[in-house]
């Protein structure tokens, strides 16, 4: 007997910033990582897969969230 399969809805990961949650720092949604951690980790050369071990709630597409909104706000993501 094949069990129906389950559509599942995803949610994508997007920087945003709520006064409640580190004073309103831009994080990565759903979690508590500052999206300038994230880019201070980019611009450092860490890997992805550190990235993502130093930040085990950080979603799979949480760093491309935070290249995204680098870029739309101007962020420079070469190392210093």
């Amino acid at each position: 007997m094949a069990f129906p399969r389950k559509e599942r809805n995803y949610i994508r990961a997007e920087v945003v910033s709520n006064v409640s949650i580190l004073t309103g720092e831009p994080c990565v949604s759903g979690t508590r990582v500052p999206a300038m951690t994230i880019v201070e980790e980019l611009r450092a050369g860490e890997p992805l897969a550190s990235i993502f071990s130093h930040y085990p709630s950080l979603p799979f597409d949480g760093v491309e969230a935070v290249r995204a909104w680098a870029e739309t706000n101007g962020i420079s993501l070469e190392p210093a």
